[in-house]
């Protein structure tokens, strides 16, 4: 017989609606083996990672997730119910993001968390904002010594009192942080353009400044100045650190402390008026930030002295300041040295030996006019002497006493 015929007749015996029994479908073992091969051959997600999927069903506490190709997510029990006002939005069909919890969870389902998910979203939202910049209205909710609180995608951030705008920020002359607080209370109720700068999801730190949505406006004002100019201003505020100067509208420069006189400065508070005017010199443009100096505008005091004096000189100085480091000892307007606390027994005995306000003898140990720096040893010393003794071997002087 035809071999082709052969095959047409056996074909014609098979009853094709045999094929859909269940007896020719895979058994549950057979189908069992089946997933368990697809599912170690899929490269199953981490837990905590984000995952996106159709909403097959819906229960009283749960919410069933179709994941292709991973399986079905549940959300269930504490995170149902943390997630609840967004839930009763959701229907079947709707698409979804969610968080891995577990991946073996009830029942062998996969364990999801719908509000983790939206916290990972928008702290993730928060980083794409830092790169580009973006600039959001927000409306201040609350204020205390350090800044103002604002609410953003649910999440509550924190504007410090250094990233307001000039308009905004606190010039209280005394510093006194109350006050502060009653300057930043009234900016309660505003809306603010501010930009995110810090997004921080694991310490739940979200920082925002008003200052980086200026920057364009600052910049095209910034450009009309130049390293070296000399500019008048008006005291805007004082500060522990500093004065504020008024360029022009919209443009403020700072004198930090060090730059404004070449004596020692230890409150601005007590030398500086808000409204008062001054010339200072630009020694410094950084992005949107210009730095001042009042000091550079007056005759530098230690080019003079380099004439005058040398290591060894015998000098008369007068202490003007304590620290832990020793005391500061002033041999002449704007030059001023160190005395060292390892010549003392300890704080106490310098501070008894060298009081603030009167004059004694010292003898240069460095003088550094270009760098200005000087050391002082306490008293009139031969240094080489000194030098000698503090170079020889214990055992050496012991000998000798």
């Amino acid at each position: 017989m035809d071999t082709k015929l052969k095959n047409q007749d056996l074909d014609s015996d098979i009853d094709h609606e045999e094929l859909d029994k269940d007896e020719f479908k895979p058994s549950v073992e057979a189908r069992t083996v089946m997933e368990e091969i697809v599912k170690n051959s899929l490269i199953l997600p981490e837990e905590g990672a984000l995952v996106e999927g159709k909403v097959i069903a819906k229960e009283k506490l749960a919410l069933y997730i179709e994941i292709p190709p991973f399986g079905t997510g549940l959300i269930f029990g504490r995170e149902y119910l943390n997630a609840r006002d967004v839930i009763k939005k959701i229907n079947i069909g709707d698409l979804v993001t969610a968080k891995i919890v577990a991946l073996e969870g009830e029942e062998g389902y996969i364990e999801l968390s719908l509000k983790e998910a939206r916290q990972a979203l928008v702290w993730s939202e928060a980083e794409k904002a830092i790169k580009a910049k973006t600039g959001f209205d927000l409306v201040v909710k609350d204020a205390n010594k350090g800044g103002l609180i604002l609410k953003w995608q649910g999440i509550d951030g924190f504007i410090p009192a250094s990233q307001l705008k000039a308009e905004h920020y606190p010039r209280i002359t005394d510093g006194d942080k109350d006050k502060i607080a009653e300057e930043l209370q009234k900016l309660v109720g505003k809306m603010l353009t501010v930009s995110i700068i810090t997004a921080d999801p694991k310490e739940n730190k979200l920082i925002f400044s008003e200052k980086s949505q200026d920057n364009k406006a600052k910049l095209s004002l910034i450009e009309k100045y130049a390293l070296g100019d000399t500019v008048e201003g008006e005291v805007t505020g004082t500060v522990d650190f500093g004065i504020f100067l008024k360029i022009e509208d919209g443009l403020e420069g700072l004198v930090h402390i060090s730059e404004i006189d070449w004596s020692l400065v230890e409150n601005p508070r007590e030398i500086f008026q808000v409204g008062e005017k001054l010339k200072a010199k630009i020694i410094e443009i950084k992005d949107d930030k210009i730095s001042l100096s009042l000091k550079a505008l007056k005759p530098n005091p230690w080019t003079e002295a380099e004439k005058k004096f040398k290591r060894g000189d015998v000098v008369k100085g007068v202490v003007i300041k304590h620290n832990k480091h020793g005391a500061l000892v002033s041999i002449e307007e704007g030059v001023a040295g160190l005395v060292h606390i390892s010549e003392f027994k300890n704080e106490d005995d310098l501070r008894q030996t060298l009081e603030l306000g009167k004059t004694y003898t010292f003898t240069i140990n460095l003088f550094e006019s270009k760098s200005q720096k000087m050391t002082l040893v306490f008293g009139a010393v031969n240094l080489e002497e000194k030098d000698q003794t503090e170079t020889k071997k214990p055992e050496e002087i012991k000998a000798k006493t």
